[in-house]
């Protein structure tokens, strides 16, 4: 194999399934779980693996010096809202790299780009490259164009176009990804919670359901970081609290076991379309 490919890991399959596209194109992967975050069956697919803490840099940074890496992926989520719980401060004490990082940079903004972005430049400047974190799953983008045999209804389409520059506008603002909408209406928006959280509170404010789910990149989406990425815990979601349609943005969104996740709609009589 060549030159094993760092893995920065957090919550869900995504960084399970990047470790095997890295596998598949004949890379080894060394990786690094975030710790109380990062899936426990991700260790056996990968050829080096360690733990570190979310804001420890500088074990990082040790980590993939060890192991030789030049290039690395980070994926995975990692959950704010576990910023915000009691006894945060004791549970995520910086390193040093760390604390002066936030010293320089992170006190002043702490938008998810500008955390990503200074991290980043911070690998780089210890001599370790990230790159586009889609680059090794090309397969589970989404397409353009419809994806089940269920297609949106005329109304949806116009929903669709109604809601795409304000979930446009809300990325400019690094506010959210995604947006419920019915009836040329928005019923709800993202923000911290998460596209699940926003779904089960669309639910509750449209309780007859057939409103659709749009979730976009940013204008400007940096591809090596925060790709919106849904899954069939989506569709499971959707099913559950009305959501009949899902509009995506063509090869900027991530669709988790594809094939199982379209099945699932189908399954479900929901329509998944690809937007450019």
């Amino acid at each position: 194999m060549g030159e094993p490919i760092g893995l920065i890991a957090g919550q869900g399959r995504l960084p399970i399934l990047t470790a095997r596209g890295i596998h598949a194109a004949g890379r080894q992967v060394a990786c690094i779980g975030l710790a109380d975050q990062y899936d426990p069956a991700l260790a056996s697919q990968c050829d080096q693996f360690g733990q570190a803490g979310i804001i420890r840099l500088g074990r990082w940074v040790r980590l993939l010096r060890r192991w030789h890496v030049r290039e690395a992926i980070m994926v995975g989520r990692v959950a704010k809202t576990r910023m915000f719980r009691p006894m945060r401060v004791v549970r995520q004490i910086p390193d040093w790299r760390a604390a002066k990082l936030w010293y320089r940079v992170l006190r002043h903004d702490r938008r998810n780009d500008a955390m990503l972005g200074a991290v980043a430049d911070e690998l780089q400047q210890a001599g370790i490259t990230l790159i586009d974190s889609t680059q090794y799953i090309a397969d589970q983008l989404a397409n353009t164009g419809v994806m089940t045999r269920h297609a949106p209804s005329a109304a949806q389409n116009n929903d669709i176009k109604f809601a795409m520059p304000i979930v446009g506008r809300m990325g400019e603002l690094d506010v959210g990804q995604s947006v419920a909408v019915r009836d040329r209406e928005i019923l709800a928006v993202e923000a911290i919670e998460g596209t699940d959280a926003l779904i089960a509170r669309t639910g509750q404010l449209c309780p007859s359901g057939k409103w659709t789910l749009v979730k976009l990149a940013k204008p400007n989406q940096d591809m090596r970081f925060d790709v919106p990425t849904v899954g069939v815990a989506t569709i499971e979601q959707l099913r559950a609290h009305g959501g009949t349609c899902l509009a995506v943005q063509a090869g900027k969104v991530i669709l988790l076991d594809k094939p199982q996740m379209i099945e699932a709609a189908d399954q479900a009589g929901i329509a998944i379309v690809g937007i450019d």
